[in-house]
């Protein structure tokens, strides 16, 4: 069967859940040949095969219009069925020159129709007329107070479509109105009409909204008093996102499907590009800009990833992706950006203990939307949730009003997005934690926060000289290749992300000193272990295993002799811990944390290790160096030690072997027999003493 013969290409067709004919809406600007293409590969990849789209009278009618129209329409006919909305009127024509206007001629608009359907009529079933007719940035009503003129314009071409063997759908209303509605009955549009369209942007747009079941109602009720059998179509519905509420696009989107109608066409697939106008003009109404599943960079939203990987009719089972916080909730620690590796390894642990714990996750991350299903099946009313983003300064206070704890992890996490979305990368990181530290601020009793700072506030350590030996780099300083980076090293921010992260980690040391706030900063290197679902940007120990257990070619930026000092996650727990428990003593200070000099390694040798493992060498690819990246680095975790007795107890080759064997599990494949010589128990090393 074709695709666009269907409504839905379900993910999962065991469970017989019913939905409405679903579709989406987009709206194309002549010329945009690109946007077209990418619209119908998101459209396949969704299953989706209904799209409403606009066709612009005013447009038509420009040098470049019917060209475009006679490639636009032909082409997304053969992937999906299209429903043209047909509205905007020539503005030489028009009563006053602008496309919401009344024509002159009213019998003009029906005659472009005509010769609209006669060139392409094969392509598509039902014609749309207008859209949102008692919206006054579509069409100025104030020129038609009674709706005379529009009534005469729209019932003569619903007539002469009939004529021509098209099914009529009345334009939209937004907002809904029963009362316009039953104007269109008393001026005799209704009877050329097959199907009414409604709209609704429930708390963006109708912020008066009383819910999908309380406005069907009022318009049935006008539909079955005038005896219309015409069917009941919500043409388009949205959420934006300009406030970074992905969690709420996602249950408007749920809301939506449920309602009593034949059809549902959510807008839009991807948000309005930042350089173009709106019908009423440039930002205006920034919420205009933020209906999409995609933004304009063409990354996802967290429904465009929910509904390719489950499809429609598992949404309503994703039962974990919720908001449980309320204000009789008992008091949690707090982990921002919780469904990540860190994160999820430092719930597990304190679950186990017994402890509340709230996830604040925006699940923007590839991965760990599993992290946070295995949580709450794994620990269950222990566990809040609350799927926001830390953009959100009232999502932010909400989830601290409850803490007792806070660990901030929530971050953009690479160098490279940061170099390709800066201002991306500085929202999240400089402007989030002003957000976390604000909401701390206000609390009567404010809690202990530790905040994962990175290495790479101490730049790419250009000044050091480094000496290739073998498979790695050794710095030729005595102390720095005996010790490792101490915290007394001169800040040196690198990169987008090294700047958005420095500066949050001195926001952070300043707020404990200006505001006596009890909260700490951890510079960390590499962390590696389970639950981590790591790419070559970030997570690259992971990347590593993961690439070599699928049997993929690994890529090398510079020569892989680069060296970290790597630390496996358990490890980085117990020292989250401590930091809480000495947070009296360590408030306001910053922390190099990581494996330290007895756990480095470079990229060979870790391949070297990870290739034993899987029993093969692992082929690799080698590309130039990346700008900034440091050719050695290794904490000098001294300074923790002395003050909390934390140390390391997992070596390079225990918990690789553990990461392996837990990437080997969790994506169904075999472990390797020689991991089990590895992860032997053995007897609990000898604490060490720390060094001052």
């Amino acid at each position: 069967m074709d695709l666009k013969d269907m409504n839905i290409e379900d993910k999962d067709t065991t469970n017989s859940v019913s939905l409405p004919v679903v579709g989406m809406v987009e709206w194309f600007r002549p010329g945009e040949y690109t946007h077209v293409q990418e619209t119908l590969a998101d459209l396949k990849e969704l299953g989706v095969t209904e799209l409403r789209t606009g066709v612009s009278w005013a447009d038509y009618y420009t040098p470049e219009g019917k060209g475009w129209y006679d490639w636009l329409i032909p082409t997304l006919a053969k992937e999906v069925n299209i429903l043209p909305c047909f509205l905007y009127t020539p503005p030489s024509i028009a009563e006053r020159p602008r496309t919401s206007s009344p024509p002159k001629d009213k019998k003009a608009y029906a005659d472009f129709l005509d010769i609209f359907i006669a060139a392409h009529g094969q392509h598509f079933e039902w014609v749309e007329l207008w859209n949102e007719p008692n919206n006054t940035v579509e069409y100025d009503f104030t020129h038609d107070y009674g709706w005379f003129k529009f009534a005469e314009m729209i019932g003569g071409a619903a007539y002469w479509c009939k004529k021509l063997g098209k099914k009529t759908l009345l334009g939209g209303m937004s907002p809904v109105d029963p009362n316009w509605l039953q104007t269109m009955y008393d001026r005799g549009v209704m009877q050329y009409i097959d199907a009414v369209g409604i709209h609704g942007f429930p708390h963006v747009f109708d912020q008066m909204w009383d819910g999908w079941d309380d406005t069907i109602r009022s318009v049935r009720e006008v539909m079955e008093r005038n005896n219309c059998t015409a069917e009941l179509w919500i043409t388009e519905a949205g959420f934006s996102t300009w406030q970074h509420d992905e969690y709420k696009q996602l249950q408007e989107f749920k809301l939506a499907l449920q309602a009593d109608a034949t059809r549902v066409y959510w807008y839009a697939v991807k948000d309005l590009d930042a350089s173009l106008p709106t019908v009423a003009g440039f930002h205006l109404d920034d919420r205009e800009y933020h209906f999409g599943l995609r933004r304009s960079d063409g990354t996802t939203k967290l429904l465009y990833r929910l509904w390719a990987k489950h499809g429609l009719k598992k949404l309503s089972e994703l039962s974990y992706i919720k908001r449980t916080v309320e204000d009789s909730s008992e008091p949690y620690a707090l982990i921002t950006g919780g469904a990540g590796f860190v994160g999820t390894n430092l719930a597990k642990r304190l679950l186990e203990q017994g402890k509340r714990v709230m996830v604040f996750d925006s699940l923007g991350r590839d991965g760990v939307e599993q992290n946070l299903h295995w949580l709450h099946e794994t620990y269950g009313d222990k566990l809040e949730v609350y799927v926001g983003d830390i953009r959100d300064l009232q999502s932010v206070r909400k989830v601290m009003k409850r803490a007792e704890q806070v660990f901030h992890f929530a971050a953009q996490v690479a160098v490279t997005t940061s170099l390709d979305l800066p201002i991306n990368d500085f929202e999240i990181n400089a402007r989030g934690i002003i957000n976390v530290l604000e909401a701390i601020r206000e609390q009567d009793n404010p809690p202990p926060m530790v905040f994962t700072s990175t290495n790479k506030v101490y730049g790419g350590l250009e000044d050091l000289k480094f000496i290739s030996n073998g498979s790695r780099y050794y710095p030729e300083n005595e102390v720095i290749k005996k010790n490792g980076i101490s915290e007394k090293r001169h800040l040196d921010f690198h990169s987008p992300y090294g700047c958005s992260k420095g500066a949050a980690d001195q926001y952070v040391i300043d707020y404990a000193r200006t505001y006596n706030l009890p909260m700490t900063v951890f510079r960390m290197s590499c962390i590696y272990g389970p639950h981590q679902y790591g790419n070559e940007d970030q997570g690259w120990v992971a990347h590593f295993a993961i690439k070599a257990i699928q049997d993929e070619n690994i890529n090398i930026y510079g020569d892989g002799k680069q060296v970290r000092d790597i630390l496996f996650v358990e490890d980085l727990v117990d020292a989250f811990i401590l930091a809480q428990e000495h947070m009296d003593t360590i408030t306001g200070q910053a922390f190099n944390i990581g494996g330290g000099p007895e756990n480095t390694v470079s990229l060979l040798e870790l391949l070297k290790t990870i290739g034993h493992y899987r029993g093969e060498e692992i082929p690799l690819k080698f590309g130039p160096w990346r700008p900034g990246d440091q050719h050695y680095y290794v904490s000098d975790t001294r300074k923790f030690q002395k003050a909390t007795g934390w140390y390391p107890k997992h070596n390079v080759q225990e918990g690789v072997a553990k990461l392996y064997q837990w990437l080997c599990e969790n994506r169904g494949y075999e472990v390797p027999a020689i991991l089990q010589t590895v992860l032997e128990p053995e007897e609990e090393p000898v604490k060490k003493v720390a060094v001052a």
